[in-house]
């Protein structure tokens, strides 16, 4: 089985740490390759960030169409998500569409800790687009952030632990979400500090991409009526054009 992975922002060490979480998680027998954005931001922080990555993310899935049976958007946010399941005839998951999902396996309620406060409106966004607010306990976030995204989970690692355990303790959490491409990795370090189950976006998505290509195992492709997509590299216009 090959899963593409996909870092919506620019910064390669988030996409060597995002490729190493996955590898990790990957069944035996599962090729994981782990791709970053071709042109964006170095970090997604906002609405409008997102909105800028869901087109780089698109790029980087159409220009190695045909070379996996499954992808993961690497990005909490999922941009370009609903758009890759639909112009894409393999299975596509988003890191926090997993996480959201698997968390609420894990436990009745879930929260979702990450590492500045800038990213909580486009997380609300997401968990709402998903349909799992309810199940939500809470957002424990840590300060304003402006340093290397490839080394904030070791940077701010203690502060994330206390995170999760104010969600616990005070929020009722019974599963803890690490939210961000930037923290991949960092749950099993943190695991026996926090007393519930921590979910970490890219392992999530690679074992249920794993699930996916077996429960939906690739059909007829699909007929789309044949679009002229202008200004855009020529991999992602050719999704329109058939």
């Amino acid at each position: 089985m090959r899963i593409l992975v996909v870092n919506s922002n620019t910064t390669d060490s988030v996409t060597a740490r995002i490729g190493a979480a996955a590898r990790e998680a990957a069944s035996p027998g599962t090729d994981i390759e782990a791709v970053t954005a071709p042109f964006g931001l170095k970090l997604i922080v906002s609405r409008a960030d997102w909105l800028v990555a869901g087109p780089a993310t698109l790029a980087a899935l159409a220009a190695r169409r045909g070379s996996y049976d499954a992808a993961v958007i690497a990005c909490f946010g999922d941009p370009g998500l609903d758009a890759a399941k639909e112009l894409l005839d393999v299975p596509v998951l988003g890191i926090s569409e997993a996480a959201f999902h698997a968390a609420s396996m894990l436990g009745r309620r879930f929260g979702v800790v990450s590492f500045t406060a800038a990213l909580r409106p486009m997380f609300e966004d997401c968990l709402a687009h998903h349909g799992l607010a309810a199940r939500c306990a809470g957002f424990r976030m840590g300060p304003p952030f402006a340093g290397d995204p490839g080394t904030v989970a070791e940077d701010r690692a203690d502060l994330i632990a206390e995170l999760c355990r104010q969600s616990v303790e005070q929020d009722g959490a019974e599963a803890v979400i690490l939210a961000g491409g930037p923290l991949a990795g960092l749950a099993p370090r943190l695991a026996p500090l926090v007393p519930v189950p921590l979910v970490d976006g890219t392992a999530a998505a690679v074992r249920l991409a794993e699930a996916m290509v077996g429960l939906a195992p690739p059909g007829a492709p699909r007929t789309r009526r044949t679009r002229d997509l202008t200004g855009f590299a020529p991999e992602l216009a050719a999704l329109y054009g058939g």
